[in-house]
């Protein structure tokens, strides 16, 4: 590129030595060609080798305090120096191009953002395949103006951040969704290009991967409180998404129904509707993916019982402060709230399965 980039690649990560080597050498050739001016690494709080990985390449590494996501994702931008910031999570591996076909949508001074696609670094997985098939196959039914972008690969203005204030630190999941909603409201657009891909380290250990769909349950409580109009759905995922949860955890007693003749027939609706909703996936990613897409409907129902877990444990929290802005005192007494009721969701998740230990972590 004959000019200096106006871009900054911010990649915030904790305990993301498994995967962030490869990130990095997904994007530091960027740098060296001149498409990123900078690469900033939110280092929040990590205790395996993360930080000794980060220093082995020409980028910045900033020290986070181990407060979430949105901080150090907050963190990042603030400290760059581009019109540009570029974000990526610390498990995902850019594609040559991906940075390139983002450009063009904020050509446009009414865009402030613009967001792409996955790809599947574990094919041979058939969670991460169930995973990635689901996602692709929301994502070829977005269009190209949207309401919902998320974190993995997307493109905003230093301004639009500016203005809004950047990502909500009181919630832990779903502040991509929510700084989204926010700048819509702002009365900006936002632009979705499918052709621009990272590749995504999936999960391939399934309780672990069912732990986070709970504590996505409950932050999608959270999300709700503070945008209510979205619980229709947005571009990504639409009301049949969002019946699933309480679905699944109406299904469980209800089958203590089918002890009593005259109402046996009760006991199977929720559980039909259960089963017919990603019914529809699993039969139209199979065109992809293949007749393994067929384990897509098991999956989803016990997916969906998980997170409704977390959905219940959301409605039970109180509600706490509503801050509009991200960087008050309020939203500080918010987030130490959130956190503390994070702690709480996680030990009751470990509670359960208290064997499960994971060894790594990414945002």
């Amino acid at each position: 590129m004959s000019e200096q980039s106006d871009v900054t690649l911010v990649i915030p990560g904790r305990n993301c030595a498994v995967t962030l080597r490869r990130c990095l050498d997904s994007v530091v050739p960027l740098q060296e060609r001149g498409e990123l001016r900078e690469i900033i690494f939110v280092n929040d709080g990590s205790t395996d080798e993360t930080g000794a990985i980060a220093a082995e390449y020409p980028i910045t590494v900033l020290k986070g305090e181990g407060c979430g996501p949105g901080h150090a994702r907050n963190l990042g931008w603030r400290a760059a120096s581009t019109e540009l910031i570029w974000f990526i999570d610390s498990d995902c591996v850019a594609e040559p191009d991906a940075l390139q076909k983002l450009l063009p949508h904020l050509q446009n001074t009414d865009v402030a953002g613009v967001g792409g696609s996955y790809a599947n670094l574990f094919p041979d997985s058939l969670l991460a395949t169930l995973i990635h098939e689901e996602i692709v196959s929301r994502h070829l039914r977005m269009p190209e103006d949207v309401n919902f972008l998320a974190t993995f690969n997307v493109l905003y203005t230093r301004q639009v951040l500016q203005e809004t204030g950047g990502f909500d630190e009181t919630l832990k999941l779903a502040q991509d969704a929510e700084l989204a909603y926010r700048i819509c409201q702002s009365g900006y657009r936002l632009k979705f290009e499918i052709s621009s891909r990272v590749g995504h380290h999936h999960p391939t250990r399934l309780y672990r991967y069912l732990r986070t769909q709970a504590r996505q349950g409950y932050y999608r409580v959270l999300l709700f409180r503070k945008h209510p109009n979205r619980v229709g759905g947005d571009s990504y995922a639409g009301i049949a998404d969002y019946i699933q949860p309480p679905l699944a955890l109406i299904a469980v007693p209800a089958l203590f129904l089918l002890a009593f003749p005259t109402v046996r027939w009760v006991a199977l609706i929720p559980a039909f509707i259960l089963i017919l909703l990603p019914a529809r996936v699993a039969v139209g990613t199979s065109r992809r993916a293949g007749l393994r897409m067929a384990m897509y409907v098991p999956f989803a129902a016990v997916r969906a019982f998980f997170r409704g877990i977390g959905l219940l444990q959301g409605l039970l929290s109180s509600p706490g402060p509503n801050p509009t802005m991200p960087n008050n005192k309020l939203n500080e007494n918010a987030e130490m709230e959130a956190a503390t009721a994070d702690e709480r969701m996680r030990a009751s998740l470990s509670a359960a399965h208290s064997c499960d230990q994971p060894k790594r972590g990414t945002f």
